[in-house]
């Protein structure tokens, strides 16, 4: 009996004809790990990743003007605004208020801000951050029914020029908000609980107008110029159920009296009709979530994955082009003549190495510069707490993660496509480095183009400021902020890799090895 002996197969090769995708993975798999020049810039890459963080932690500093106080802070710890004109009476049980409302419209500035709010509210008492239901009319957003600073719900079109009911009931912990167009028939706009408020509660009439900003940003410098804003609204038609009968109309400038004098100043209000049955309440400030803290502490410390990347795509390119360079190409297709399922294994092989790599690097850049943070004075109450296991920062280390695996599929593609090692990290240079330079210094516009469009939108992963659509707020580029949300940033990177790679696919079984 004759036997064959077949001949041993080099690491890194599959057997003509047995090229199932599990082979094809342990192959390329085999061939990443041998390479130890490749080995070498994964580990460069987790290190840079980590060392540049810890640079940007211990360079960012906490500049306080004029040695202010941190801002007040409403549920869950987060900065909040409470400071507006409350003309009041107090509610002992159950009960309503109803208003017809007119405006708001400008004073100061002549035309209101957008987020201008004039309407009926519940509050827990006249004290800043209290808790509070509102019901109001705004010139750019129509009536919003508002709560627990945070919460804003859409409750129909409004104009500020001509009048809008409005209707807040209390029944025990739960308030009830409704809208009206005739004062007839009225339609629900939502419920919220006071569960602090079961007692005695002031309930009234209410003013605010934020501060209004212009912003011109060229090349590196931005100039903010505004400050605050006055606006004013007229109530009539008031009627209060369950009120302390004889009681007066008080007027409180909440979250005001501590301030200096123009602030003071801002509330107005003024009675007229029969038996002063018209109010009209000029005021300032807002009651809303505050401007958000800068830095994001979270993508701080994760900054090094901007330099980082640049390594992780180096070897998404080596993978391939080191093939192309050395003609080891024809053996690999030989072996495996389905081309396109093997660039589909090296992209599984090399995005599940960046990712591994990029876990290691998010985590330890986060744990080693948060501390760094804190030290520098980014710490409670002016800043949030953070730890890995709060959502948003889990969510920025493993997207972290997954952004340089995508990285890594993405210039893998480039790799394949281009045949050039050279060509290749250019490109990624091109495409995803340059344009996170070129956002710090071109004009706020054309800034968040780039974050909107580029393969640099995939970084909004790592943003965990939280923003409100309720709140007017200057989103910087600098700063951390992307304008579109973190899961449709990181989708449009995802969208350039999986593009990408299929172009690749498609371009590598159409021409020669």
């Amino acid at each position: 009996m004759t036997t064959t002996a077949t001949p041993p197969r080099r690491p890194g090769t599959v057997t003509v004809g047995h090229d199932g995708f599990p082979q094809l993975l342990r192959a390329e798999w085999t061939k990443l790990r041998t390479v130890r020049r490749w080995g070498l810039t994964l580990l460069a890459g987790v290190l840079v990743t980590v060392l540049i963080s810890l640079f940007s932690a211990s360079s960012s500093g906490v500049e306080i003007a004029g040695g202010g106080s941190p801002a007040p802070t409403g549920p869950g710890g987060i900065s909040v605004r409470d400071d507006f004109t409350f003309v009041h009476r107090t509610l002992p049980a159950d009960g309503s208020i109803t208003a017809r409302v007119t405006g708001p419209t400008g004073v100061s500035p002549d035309r209101a801000p957008d987020w201008a709010k004039a309407g009926v509210i519940v509050k827990e008492n006249t004290e800043s951050t209290s808790d509070y239901a509102a019901l109001m009319v705004t010139p750019g957003h129509g009536v919003r029914f508002q709560h627990d600073f945070t919460r804003d719900a859409a409750g129909g079109a409004a104009s500020a020029d001509e009048p809008r009911w409005l209707r807040l009931t209390r029944t025990g912990g739960t308030v009830t908000a409704y809208t009206s167009s005739d004062g007839r028939g009225w339609e629900k706009t939502g419920t919220s609980r006071l569960d602090r408020s079961t007692g005695a509660v002031p309930v009234g009439l209410f003013v605010a107008s934020p501060d209004v900003e212009s912003t011109k940003r060229e090349f590196g410098n931005v100039s903010v110029s505004g400050g605050p804003s006055r606006s004013t609204a007229r109530f009539d038609k008031v009627t209060v159920k369950g009120a302390k009968g004889g009681e007066e109309w008080r007027r409180t400038d909440v979250g005001q009296a501590g301030g200096d004098q123009a602030s003071r100043d801002q509330g107005e209000l003024r009675r007229s009709g029969p038996g002063g049955g018209t109010f009209t309440i000029t005021g300032s400030g807002d009651i809303a979530p505050g401007a958000p803290m800068q830095p994001d502490l979270v993508a701080t410390a994760l900054n090094g994955s901007q330099l980082g990347l640049i390594l992780i795509a180096a070897l998404g390119v080596l993978f391939i082009t080191a093939e192309y360079r050395r003609g080891m190409i024809l053996t690999t297709f030989t072996a495996s003549p389905r081309r396109g399922r093997v660039l589909v294994a090296k992209a599984v092989v090399v995005g599940t190495v960046a990712f591994a790599a990029g876990l290691v690097a998010s985590v330890a850049s986060f744990l080693l510069s948060m501390p760094v943070l804190r030290a520098n004075g980014h710490k409670p109450p002016r800043f949030p707490e953070f730890s890995l296991a709060d959502g948003p920062a889990l969510r920025a280390v493993l997207g972290t993660a997954a952004l340089l695996a995508l990285i890594a599929v993405l210039a893998l593609a480039l790799g394949a496509l281009l045949r050039s090692t050279a060509a290749a990290i250019t490109t990624v240079v091109v495409v995803i480095v340059l344009p996170l330079i070129l956002v710090s210094v071109l004009p706020l516009g054309l800034s968040q183009w780039l974050q909107r469009l580029t393969p640099v939108a995939g970084f909004a992963i790592q943003e965990t400021t939280p923003r409100y659509d309720q709140v007017a707020s200057l989103c910087l580029p600098e700063d951390g902020c992307y304008p579109q949300g973190a899961w449709t940033g990181f989708a449009t990177l995802a969208a350039y890799a999986v593009v990408l790679l299929a172009v690749a696919v498609w371009r590598i079984r159409k021409r020669d090895a």
